[in-house]
């Protein structure tokens, strides 16, 4: 009987979403389970019930008289027409998660090399000009190493490129296997977004600590590689959780089908272009002037405090931005 529903509700999935649609789909509901069961008390089995009523009930154009649609199924051939949807299936759904799993782990894994490259000439600054030329090689390996699998990354899944550019859709059972599995991974996420904050909120305690010893650069060493470790985390989490989002709003919002998908949350709106840019790039600015003032200081013990004073700033420039004429 679920087969028959799930071949129902691809059936409709196209229609548009009104009170009259809505109606015909579930007096055809009613009318396949009628016939279904009559079919089991015959003594037919249920492949067999199944494929009788499909064969009788599955052609939408022959029943759209009888079922007053008559103009909504022209009206939505006229569409698919027009723009043709491409129907994501539950195993290319699966696929789809696999590779965005791959996907985030190679962007998270980039991203951090690329922070955490920092702590090498930092650690050999003060440890003699035999030692003082590798901590900079190693962190431009480091680098390369970093860029090269963000670059990845983006390779990663060439494949599905045609999701963003194509108009594709996913049925009932496909959406509540993506929904699914993002409801398991959302401990997954909980776990690693708390444990990125938590490592970029307390990375500065090193420096307090080191700060008292003989090992001061050791201090914002440990600081990038916690920061490292917590974006890692953060990224992965939250690109993996993108994917789950990305699947389940390919539907069209004013069809049948486009019940399955979540409410998309409002996108945030700026006062300006420029607005928008300052909040783009705020973070990587902070960034750059906390590496340039650290550098050209060497006081790392001190700098670090440039990151609680970018923290609360932070707010004020997003309020400032943000429009709220909604």
């Amino acid at each position: 009987m679920e087969t028959i529903k799930n071949y129902l509700e691809a059936m409709f999935a196209g229609m548009p979403d009104t009170p009259e649609v809505r109606k015909a789909r579930a007096e055809l509901l009613q009318m396949m389970e009628d016939k279904y069961n009559e079919l089991i008390a015959e003594g037919q089995s249920e492949n067999t019930a199944v494929g009788t009523v499909i064969s009788e009930f599955g052609n939408l154009e022959d029943l759209a008289e009888d079922l007053g649609l008559t103009k909504e199924v022209q009206e939505f051939h006229d569409i698919e027409a027009a723009n043709p949807r491409r129907q994501i299936n539950r195993d290319e759904a699966a696929a789809f998660i696999t590779n965005r799993i791959k996907k985030s782990l190679f962007l998270a894994l980039g991203i951090m090399l690329c922070i955490t490259s920092v702590a090498c000439p930092i650690i050999t600054a003060e440890r003699g000009s035999s030692v003082v030329v590798v901590g900079p090689a190693v962190m431009f390996i480091f680098i390369a190493l970093g860029v090269g699998f963000i670059v990845y990354s983006g390779f990663v899944d060439g494949e599905w490129k045609f999701i963003r550019k194509q108009l594709c859709f996913i049925d009932m059972n496909t959406a509540s296997y993506v929904k699914e599995r993002r409801r398991s991974f959302e401990g997954v996420r909980a776990i690693c977004v708390t444990l990125g904050v938590i490592l970029c909120i307390v990375c500065w305690v090193p420096n307090i600590f080191f700060a008292q010893t003989e090992e001061v650069t050791t201090g914002p060493a440990v600081m990038f590689l916690l920061v490292g470790i917590g974006v890692f985390l953060i990224v992965y989490a939250n690109n993996t959780s993108k994917g789950f989002d990305i699947l389940l709003r390919l539907n069209d919002v004013k069809t049948i089908s486009g019940n399955y998908n979540e409410p998309v949350t409002p996108a945030v709106k700026y006062r300006s272009k420029t607005a928008e840019t300052i909040v783009q790039v705020y973070w990587p600015f902070v960034t750059s002037l906390y590496l340039i003032v650290s550098f050209l200081t060497f006081r790392w013990g001190v700098t670090w405090i440039i990151w609680p004073i970018a923290a609360v700033a932070h707010r004020a420039v997003v309020i400032n931005c943000r429009s709220y004429d909604d």
